[in-house]
């Protein structure tokens, strides 16, 4: 292995829409520090701290027909039965949501947590509460999707919050997306929800660290709501 293949596993890559406020951090730092050398200081970590929000690290995503994979990094706040987002159009019946809690140093690149067709996406302006609030799916601003798969129809929701201000996507309705691929991303601290069928259980429980594109939400074509039943859990 050359010692250029070694830096690039070590060196996480950035994502692009990180690099107008890095530079912007380092213009910062370069007077601050002409200001005041302690000054310099903040305002290189600073920078460096907003080169780590912005990383954009490569996962390995599980492929198997049926898995739902964890759409963003962060801990798993709540899991509960509620009514999925009215701007999608979909059946206004109880689906299994799951919300995955982004504090400000998680990955914020948001990836698809199922394979199939991007029917919708809806966006819409709200309030901007702590995301880890139950009515913050309701009332903050966020951004919705619906993905029509071969099991039905996941929506997944990127929910802005007290410091995120900003909702980036990265596709539109009729795009095909793939297991894992990025669909978007929430500056500075957020929340993610995925809306799974009611019948669905998930396999991940509250408090649980989720990775997107690697931690396993649930399994549409599995049977381990029959074998949780079976066993009494």
């Amino acid at each position: 292995m050359s010692l250029v293949d070694s830096v690039r596993k070590v060196i996480v890559p950035i994502h692009k829409e990180g690099y107008v406020f890095i530079a912007i951090g380092l213009v910062a730092t370069i007077i601050l520090a002409n200001l005041w050398s302690p000054f310099g200081w903040i305002g290189a970590i600073v920078t460096v701290w907003i080169c780590y929000f912005f990383r954009d690290p490569v996962r390995i995503t599980p492929q198997r027909e049926g898995l739902v994979i964890s759409p963003a990094d962060g801990r798993v706040s709540q899991i509960a039965t509620a009514l999925p987002p009215p701007e999608l159009d979909l059946p206004a019946e109880p689906m299994t949501r799951v919300s995955i809690f982004m504090n400000v140093f998680d990955c914020h690149v948001n990836r698809s947590p199922v394979p199939g067709r991007l029917l919708k996406m809806a966006y819409t302006p709200g309030l901007f509460l702590n995301a880890e609030l139950d009515k913050a799916s309701d009332d903050n601003e966020r951004n919705a999707l619906a993905i029509e798969t071969q099991a039905g129809t996941i929506a997944v929701v990127q929910i802005a919050g007290l410091i995120a201000r900003r909702i980036v996507p990265f596709v539109k309705e009729g795009d095909v997306l793939a297991t894992g691929e990025r669909f978007g991303l929430i500056r500075f601290g957020s929340r993610v929800d995925v809306y799974l069928p009611a019948h669905v259980v998930p396999l991940v429980g509250e408090g649980q660290t989720a990775i997107a594109g690697e931690t396993v939400l649930a399994d549409l074509a599995g049977n381990e709501a029959i074998l949780r039943t079976f066993r009494g859990i």
